[in-house]
């Protein structure tokens, strides 16, 4: 019989966990944590409304702000009216307190900006969006317009802004340099019309601690391009630097007198001036208004040209006009100037007598205003205050509180006039009566010639029968010295004047012999004397 065989049920135990159903498991809390890491580092969704979205891609593109990771680009689409790009952004917790109203927002790409190029990193990682945060506060906003160009300088930089006011902008552009002793101090921010846009408000910042140097006395000028100078030494080009000379810029000092007071407060007003020559002459606070009326030519003369005393600037020429005199029945030039006495040093002095009396002082010495030139190469003219020697008695007269100062000839006009008083004493000369007169007296010597040759032939020919009668007479003579030696010796009183005589009978001969030669060969010497013709006779 079979064994019967029956199945033992092995009593129930617990299970065991696949460890596979782990890694789902921990997918699912790291998925999880992530979601929430996400949504809690997660700040605000904002907009940026630009003008041209170049570059920038959804998913891709990333808002920054000094290296560092501030928000994502979510969307790039266009406006209704098909203008403006606007830019979705998710922003990250971290940036939550940095957006506010006041918050600016630009694209950053290569570009040549403020003298300088930037964005040069995008051309391997692309544009990205920058931000410029407000340490001023304000309310929390979602919606931007952004900046097509990015903001001339950091808020975080510590200086000042001050405002200069200048009747047009010149060259000078946004971002241009500002310097102090040929040093880049700060930058120009931007401007905006005046009041009743008669003038142009610049903005200005200087960075610290250069701020400090702007005290209320400071002077700017518009440092624009390259100057060139014309001097006695030859030209001089000046150029302030290569970005002053490309965007235009502005530089400042201050005078030793103002250095002791406080510096400026921000926001302080200042002229701009033209040029460094005109900041300079705003320090001289006293002018002293003229009007000189002269009756020769003015060319040269223009608003603008110097006034000098001893060579040396003290004013400027103000305006050139005409007018006609009736008491002289003429047309006459009015040139207007200012003289700035505080160019002359110790002139306080002399200023407690007051402009009007040391002018007059200086008029009774001879002082005059004369044109005078002052460049040969551009012609230009100039007024220069010059004692005149001998000048006419003269005084001053006042046009309203403006000083009419007497003048005299410029010093080309009176060597033009010497030359045509000269011309004019020559062509009043008689040529006509003077030739005539030469003409007659040319006549008469060669008369006079004639008659001396005529006449003198007879005596010319009897010369040489009257020198050898002297020779004969010296012979008889030296034999009568001879006897005298023998009777009264050689060195008696009588012998010595006899040899005396002897001596002299004998030059005269020699002399008679000469004449007759000379008379013989050139009979006119009787009338022109002897001429020295370079053969000893």
């Amino acid at each position: 019989m079979d064994e019967i065989q029956s199945a033992v049920v092995a009593p129930r135990g617990r299970r065991r966990i696949s460890l596979i159903w782990l890694i789902p498991l921990i997918s699912i809390l790291i998925g999880g944590w992530l979601v929430w890491d996400t949504y809690a580092k997660r700040g605000p969704k904002i907009t940026i409304v630009f003008d041209q979205g170049e570059g920038l891609t959804a998913g891709q593109s990333q808002v920054k702000h000094r290296d560092v990771t501030l928000g994502t680009v979510t969307r790039v689409k266009l406006t209704k009216d098909m203008e403006h790009v606007v830019v979705t952004v998710q922003m990250t917790k971290d940036a939550a307190p940095l957006i506010t109203e006041r918050t600016r927002f630009w694209i950053v790409r290569p570009r040549f900006f403020a003298g300088s190029i930037s964005g040069l990193s995008t051309l391997l990682s692309g544009p990205y969006i920058d931000l410029l945060p407000s340490h001023d506060g304000g309310k929390p906003a979602t919606a931007f317009a952004g900046l097509e160009d990015p903001p001339v300088l950091q808020s975080a930089v510590p200086g000042r802004t001050f405002l200069l006011q200048a009747k047009q902008i010149g060259s000078v552009a946004l971002g241009a340099p500002i310097f102090y002793r040929d040093l880049q101090v700060g930058q120009i921010l931007g401007w905006d019309l005046g009041d009743m846009a008669r003038d142009v408000t610049i903005h200005a910042f200087v960075r610290a601690p250069f701020d400090s140097y702007v005290h209320d006395g400071t002077r700017f000028w518009n440092a624009s391009g390259l100057a060139v100078k014309l001097g006695a030494d030859g030209v001089h080009v000046q150029i302030q630097s290569l970005d002053a000379l490309l965007l235009g810029g502005i530089a400042f000092s201050t005078p030793d007198d103002a250095k002791a007071a406080p510096p400026s407060a921000p926001n302080r007003t200042f002229p701009l001036y033209t040029s460094e020559e005109d900041a300079q002459q705003a320090s001289y606070q006293r002018k002293v208004s003229f009007v000189s009326y002269f009756s020769g030519s003015v060319a040269g003369l223009g608003p603008g040209s110097p006034v000098t005393f001893q060579g040396l600037k003290v004013g400027d020429v103000t305006s050139v006009g005409m007018t006609y005199d009736p008491k002289t029945n003429a047309i006459l030039a009015p040139v207007h100037f200012e003289v700035e006495p505080q160019r002359i040093r110790n002139i306080d002095v002399a200023a407690e007598r007051g402009p009007l009396q040391n002018v007059r002082m200086l008029v009774k010495r001879g002082m005059r205003a004369q044109i005078q030139s002052a460049n040969l190469i551009t012609g230009q003219s100039m007024i220069a205050m010059t004692i005149v020697p001998d000048a006419p008695p003269a005084d001053i007269a006042l046009d309203g509180t403006t000083i009419v100062f007497p003048t005299a000839p410029g010093a080309l006009a009176g060597i033009t006039t010497g030359a045509s008083q000269i011309l004019a004493k020559v062509n009043a000369l008689p040529f006509d009566k003077m030739s005539a007169s030469l003409t007659s007296l040319l006549t008469g010597l060669d008369k006079l010639t004639a008659t001396m040759n005529s006449e003198a032939g007879p005596t010319l020919h009897s010369l040489p029968g009257i020198t050898a009668g002297l020779k004969t007479s010296v012979a008889h003579l030296n034999t009568v010295l001879v006897s005298a030696n023998t009777a009264y010796g050689t060195d008696s009183h009588f012998s010595r004047q006899l040899e005396r005589l002897m001596s002299q009978l004998n030059e005269m001969a020699q002399s008679f012999r000469a004449l007759a030669d000379l008379l013989t060969s050139h009979p006119e010497a009787l009338i022109r004397g002897r001429s020295n013709t370079g053969t000893g006779q």
